[in-house]
């Protein structure tokens, strides 16, 4: 039996699959994500260990008889400092060290495109791409939401904070958006929104999660909401045209694409994506992923023990 651990800024997915590629058991826990100020090490390391329990549990197994697991953990190969706790953090709850650890980008990749050559894009509470082609990786994006992941959650969220204090001081006109705000936060008056998402410092999950807020204007017939989901689809296909080129595919290569994260399942988000890529001059081919992430990982704990799976 082969585990799969899918980190990110939200959740954690944990996935047991058999030597056929069968799904035994899967469960969910919070974010792992290690950065100081948000969940922190030590919250990592109770997520992963809380997890682990209640999958193998399901699954009629215990961590020692796993055959090997796989880790894709945020902020894996992003700080020296971190990649080694993070590194030797799963040892401590598995009692063994079959396993390998990786960044969460590697479980959307062989999750999508079933370890195969092409390029995945993740969209949830951040954004970035991962490419494979004939043994050269590359990634692109992943920067964080100071100065980066253009088209995840967060920055759609962003987006629409500014609409909204557009809005209300009379810079743009009104539009849904003010209204659904307003209500969904319970303010009594528009300034309130620096107490909500400055004063008080929700974290990244939080402020990803007002993304919704947008595609439900958007339903109610906010143009400009609706362009802003627009605008994501088009900055995630950047990222996978920029990952196309880091893999040096040929100008005339068709390269598969595919996706994961939460937000790929905004339709606009995604049209808007697939629409991109069809303009760019290259070829793509464009699929639905095949399987999630935490499969991906699972995946990726059969090859690394080297046994891929056979479906």
């Amino acid at each position: 039996m082969y585990l799969g651990v899918d980190g990110g800024g939200t959740k954690t997915a944990f996935t047991i699959v058999d030597a056929s590629g069968a799904v035994l058991a899967e469960a969910e826990g919070p974010s792992t994500s290690p950065a100081p100020g948000e969940h922190g090490m030590d919250t990592a390391r109770t997520v992963l260990r809380e997890g682990i329990t209640a999958v193998c549990r399901r699954a009629g197994t215990d961590p020692t008889r796993l055959k090997h697991a796989y880790f894709g953990l945020p902020a894996h190969g992003e700080s020296p400092r971190l990649t080694e706790a993070l590194d030797a953090l799963p040892a401590r709850v598995l009692g063994h060290d079959r396993y390998a650890v990786g960044n969460d980008m590697m479980c959307g990749w062989a999750g999508s495109l079933g370890l195969a050559d092409g390029v995945n894009v993740i969209s949830g509470t951040g954004s970035m791409a991962y490419g494979v082609l004939r043994g050269r990786e590359a990634r692109t994006g992943g920067w964080g939401e100071l100065f980066g992941d253009e088209g995840s959650g967060y920055w759609i969220a962003v987006q629409g904070l500014n609409l909204f204090s557009r809005m209300s001081d009379g810079r743009m006109p009104p539009g849904p958006l003010h209204a659904l705000l307003r209500s969904r936060l319970a303010l009594d008056s528009d300034l309130e929104l620096v107490d909500v998402m400055l004063l008080s410092r929700p974290d990244r999950t939080s402020v990803a999660a007002l993304s919704r807020y947008v595609s439900e204007a958007a339903a109610d017939g906010d143009a400009r909401c609706a362009r802003i989901l627009a605008r994501a689809g088009e900055e995630l296909a950047a990222l996978a045209r920029a990952a196309r080129h880091a893999v040096a595919a040929a100008p005339e290569e068709t390269v598969p694409v595919s996706w994961s994260g939460g937000v790929f399942t905004e339709d606009r988000v995604r049209e808007a994506f697939t629409d991109a890529l069809a303009a760019y001059p290259e070829p793509y081919d464009i699929r639905p992923p095949r399987d999630s992430p935490a499969v991906g990982a699972a995946l990726l704990a059969a090859r690394f023990a080297g046994d891929p799976v056979t479906q």
